[in-house]
């Protein structure tokens, strides 16, 4: 998309000056594709690849990275053109307040069929196999959302393809995943560093809203894998548009302060200024909730769901809608190549 601007506390400002515009999932400045190796092709869709903490030593780097200080301080991926743009960020991102937004809803001992954010306080199995993402992208530590997806090796997440590789820029780094995520950085499941990512081809050469998806394949640490220590949620492709759907993430930017799991329920709808082909969701989230899951066909009571999109991104003068990427043919190409890594 060419209008785009990350999500920070003066982007609403934008929306009067240039008309709608995208938040959160288009990289800033385009540039030239960097190499890469296609590595399965389906319906003229490439799929990218690239090699993270393959081997034991880099797991246990990835994973003493991580201390609980930089976990703290790790900021919403959608702030990355303003970390790395120098001199912004105490400008326009600290204090860090509401300014005004809708105060996050209390949990509810019963899931609630339309709320545009309320605290997950049911359980199940999406309170395990949702979770936070810590990476490092352009020097600076971020944090965004994923799932754990059925897959043939028990090791696949999804999350947003802004949240694994900057659209045309570079790669994300110190790639860990911690299902199950608890107030105060409380790992009950352990955390699982990235072996290997991909993205659709379209994504890393022009970060390409419309397929805003990345599949990770994790390590297993001490031989346990993610699927067997958390369980995993369906994932279903080329599935009818519409319909009632519950999304799922860690919101980090306030009202939210990315401790709690924390749900968005209604009917999607398509993207009103048919810019895109992604579906919106009623939802208040902020910024770390990119990637997380979005499911169909979901059981309040289990916490189990298909996974049919996830959290991409925000139009500017719509802070109540946040829109997730239709899973099609690229998608399904890109998670049977994860699937087999």
């Amino acid at each position: 998309m060419t209008m785009s601007t990350p999500l920070l506390a003066a982007a609403p400002l934008l929306a009067g000056l240039i008309g709608p515009a995208l938040i959160g999932a288009a990289p800033g400045a385009q540039q030239d594709p960097p190499a890469f190796t296609p590595v399965h092709a389906a319906k003229r869709t490439r799929i990218v690849e690239h090699v993270a903490a393959r081997s034991t030593a880099d797991q246990r780097r990835v994973l003493g990275y991580w201390t609980p200080e930089r976990m703290a301080k790790a900021l919403p991926i959608d702030l990355l053109d303003v970390v790395t743009k120098g001199g912004l960020l105490s400008g326009l991102v600290a204090p860090r307040s509401t300014g005004g937004q809708t105060a996050p809803q209390r949990g509810h001992g019963k899931p609630q069929t339309s709320t545009i954010g309320s605290r997950w306080v049911t359980g199940g199995l999406v309170a395990k196999t949702t979770g936070r993402v810590f990476l490092t992208l352009e020097g600076a530590d971020f944090v965004c959302s994923a799932s754990t997806v059925k897959s043939r090796n028990r090791d696949v997440v999804v999350t947003a393809g802004h949240c694994v590789k900057n659209g045309a820029g570079e790669w994300a780094a110190n790639w860990t995943f911690i299902p199950g995520y608890e107030t105060g950085g409380r790992q009950p499941f352990g955390q699982y560093p990235a072996r290997r990512m991909f993205v659709a081809e379209p994504w890393s050469r022009s970060g390409d809203d419309n397929h805003d998806v990345g599949m990770v394949a994790l390590a297993a640490p001490r031989g346990r894998h993610v699927a067997d220590v958390v369980g995993t949620q369906e994932i279903a492709f080329n599935r009818p548009r519409g319909g009632q759907a519950f999304g799922f993430g860690y919101p980090a930017d306030p009202p939210y302060d990315g401790d709690h799991l924390v749900y968005c329920a209604g009917r999607l709808k398509d993207d009103p200024y048919t810019q895109t082909r992604d579906q919106g969701l009623g939802c208040d989230m902020t910024a770390g909730s990119s990637g997380g899951p979005w499911m169909t066909s979901f059981d309040a009571g289990t916490g189990r769901g298909t996974i049919t999109s996830l959290s991409s991104f925000k139009y500017s003068d719509d802070q109540h809608t946040m829109y997730g990427p239709y899973l099609g043919d690229a998608a399904k190409a890109l998670f049977a190549t994860a699937e087999r890594a």
